[in-house]
């Protein structure tokens, strides 16, 4: 039997916006929210369909990007 995947804020992204995340050292909401949406958007993988799916993750914690 499949193991269920777990509710992670980032499972929504394509593989190449999970690693370009996880190799800039951003692992959870609280990490991303450290960011300005410019500077993720820089990272080789985060394209223009990322954003709206990673600003949703941090308002559903109460974050947003960096200013």
């Amino acid at each position: 039997m499949k193991e269920a995947k777990t509710d992670h804020p980032f499972n929504k992204l394509s593989q190449p916006a999970q690693r370009a995340l996880v190799n800039a050292g951003i692992t959870g909401v609280r990490d991303l929210s450290r960011f300005t949406e410019k500077e993720i958007m820089k990272l080789h993988g985060i394209g223009k369909s990322a954003i709206p799916v990673l600003k949703e993750a941090l308002h559903r914690h109460d974050l947003s990007f960096a200013s």
